[in-house]
């Protein structure tokens, strides 16, 4: 099996770098080799599996940025909920907010495991995530046309907020919309923030909201396949593999930072354009 360290530095940073844009990183962890072509695109293709675990191992060091940019929200919440479970005291905010991440995440991942072959065959054909990157682009444009602009905040506290505008059902809603994300070209950070933008949350706490929400889903892919790095083949470039990872880590670390300051006074209507343009040029190019 071949796949270079300059194929893994550039695979770690498109998935650092798009993971929590809601452009898609897994469509883009197509597109992209696919228009450079030659070597990598031969590996993405031949080694379909192979591609597909790596992306998983790269979406891990995201998660683990990811928490570490969010840790104080994760360990409040946490901890919150783990009181109120001592307390029996099931309405406080953090036992709620806990609870609706919870149920958003259980359809994505009943979806996945059910449906995981048929997502697994799609996956490496740039066609499909061209067409996909496309809808997404259109999503995040309806979204932001339905919802109201410039919400105020009616709680200090982000989570607060998430509690106020979000139940049981609009999580378990928002969960099932989520798992348009298995379809590589589908933003799951996109489609997460047009939801709580619906619901009336403002880009601020919808953002939060999302990057919440995306945690748990990353992580729990990451438990499912990352095994078989193991037991497969791919265990012959761990290296390269680990170096991927690295660079994924460091350039998600620093996209969540721009993306927290960039939701507190604008849209999501540039990554919206760029999904259009950039899906209808990869589909002519692929047809």
């Amino acid at each position: 099996m071949e796949f270079s360290y300059w194929q893994s530095i550039i695979t770690g940073l498109i998935q650092g770098a798009t993971e929590l844009f809601p452009i898609s990183s897994l469509g883009h962890a197509i597109l992209i080799p696919a228009w450079i072509g030659g070597n990598f695109l031969t590996f993405m293709t031949d080694e379909n599996q192979a591609y597909l675990l790596i992306t998983i191992a790269m979406h891990l060091a995201s998660a683990i940025a990811l928490f570490i940019v969010f840790r104080k929200r994760w360990l409040n919440l946490i901890f919150g909920a783990g009181k109120s479970i001592i307390k029996r005291d099931f309405q406080t905010t953090q036992f709620r907010v806990l609870g609706y991440i919870v149920i958003a995440t259980i359809p994505v991942g009943v979806l996945g495991v059910v449906f995981g072959d048929y997502f697994q065959n799609i996956f490496g054909k740039p066609v499909f995530s061209a067409i996909f990157l496309f809808c997404n682009g259109l999503i995040l444009i309806l979204a932001e046309k339905l919802s109201r602009r410039d919400i105020p905040h009616e709680f200090s506290d982000s989570d607060a907020e998430i509690d106020h505008r979000i139940n049981a059902k609009s999580a378990f809603v928002i969960g099932m919309g989520q798992s348009l994300a298995l379809f590589a070209g589908i933003s799951r950070f996109g489609i997460t923030m047009s939801a709580g933008l619906l619901k009336k949350l403002n880009h601020s706490v919808a953002s939060d909201f999302a990057f919440l929400m995306a945690l748990p889903v990353i992580v729990g892919a990451a438990i499912v396949k990352l095994p078989e790095l193991f037991t497969s083949n791919t265990n012959e470039i761990l290296g390269q593999i680990l170096v991927g990872c690295l660079v994924s880590f460091t350039a998600t670390y620093f996209s969540v930072k721009f993306l927290v300051k960039w939701f507190k006074t604008n849209t999501l209507y540039p990554f919206a354009i760029y999904c259009i343009i950039f899906g209808l040029i990869s589909f002519a190019r692929f047809i």
